[in-house]
């Protein structure tokens, strides 16, 4: 038997009006979302999206374009928006672009021209940059990367506050020749760079940052050569969660040992990150909380599309483990 709207309707107990205002992500009392989705998951009810995109005119899709897939921040973000569109009905293409402009720019024009209700994006260095020449008629919101955007809704980490904090929980720990390696192609890098670079000068240390190109190889050598230097960094931070893997890798292939001969520190939280060793120390980003917030800005801004721009930034919080643990120095380094 074919489930409908007013199925779900008296399953809920409300008005099959306010079962469509949920799929459509409207707002609603918050007891009456929880029992209409509950009624929906219980009856196996599926809208019909292709007659829903004949009379709105999209195809009740979400557009998300991530930098790279295999940053954990961006896989548990994923994973969290295509949560809350399932919930509303609704069904995600995802793309990876690899921080190249030119798929960037392809993807955006794709999701124009499929009509989608709207996009969740993750811009290029460069891409950011132009991001304020998409139309305001097509809904975008940004994650992780904004830029001076003024024209989309964005929601971001406080990136320059959290690189900040990662060189004075190191500085407390004793280490002063702090390295700091940074994705080059993108404004999270240079957001975190700028965060680093002011705490080491207020904390009168000097600082050595590193850009890195999105390049097989391009972090291990960028670490190579900071190790094999006459005065080498007593402490790395890596700038995000494919980077600190990368610049584990390098430092074990050299033969050193963490924290012992340099200690590490980075950004995203992976499950397996409490397994090196004692531990690596991280700044957790609220991954599930910038999901719901970019779906919940996206949905809004479709209600109320000449509704200023908004900008959410949200802190994370530093993890510390046995990575960073206080620097042992002899008497004579001391």
């Amino acid at each position: 038997m074919t489930v409908g709207i007013k199925d779900v309707a008296r399953l809920a107990g409300v008005s099959p009006a306010t079962v469509s205002r949920v799929l459509a992500g409207r707002a609603v009392d918050s007891d009456m979302q929880e029992r209409v989705l509950a009624a929906v998951k219980s009856t196996g009810y599926r809208p019909n999206l292709s007659a829903r995109r004949l009379r709105s005119q999209h195809s009740n899709t979400i557009g998300l374009i991530v930098a790279d897939i295999r940053n954990p921040f961006f896989t548990a973000v994923s994973r969290t928006i295509e949560d809350v569109a399932y919930a509303r009905g609704m069904r995600v293409i995802l793309c990876n672009t690899d921080e190249d402009p030119a798929k960037e720019e392809m993807y955006l024009r794709l999701m124009q021209e499929e009509r989608v209700t709207g996009a969740i994006l993750a811009p290029t260095r460069r891409g950011v940059e132009k991001v304020d020449a998409i139309p305001k008629d097509f809904p975008i919101v940004l994650i992780d990367r904004a830029g001076t955007s003024r024209q989309h809704d964005s929601v971001l980490l406080d990136n320059h506050a959290m690189a900040a904090l990662l060189v004075r929980h190191l500085h407390e720990q004793g280490y002063r020749r702090i390295a700091g390696l940074f994705g080059a192609a993108s404004t999270t890098g240079a957001e975190r760079r700028a965060g680093y670079e002011q705490a080491m000068a207020q904390l009168g240390l000097d600082p050595e940052a590193v850009l890195v190109d999105h390049a097989p190889g391009a972090a291990e050598a960028a670490v190579a050569r900071l190790l094999q230097a006459t005065s080498r960094p007593e402490a790395l931070i890596a700038s995000n969660g494919v980077m600190l893997t990368r610049v584990l890798h390098a430092v074990r292939d050299m033969g050193l040992v963490i924290p012992g001969d340099v200690a590490l520190a980075g950004f995203d939280n992976e499950p397996w990150m409490e397994l090196v060793g004692d531990g690596l120390t991280v700044i957790e980003q609220p991954v599930a909380e910038i999901g719901r917030t970019a779906m919940t800005m996206l949905l809004d801004r479709l209600d109320h599309p000449d509704a200023a721009a908004r900008r959410i930034v949200l802190d994370g919080r530093c993890l510390v483990r046995g990575s960073s643990t206080p620097i042992r120095r002899t008497s004579a380094a001391a």
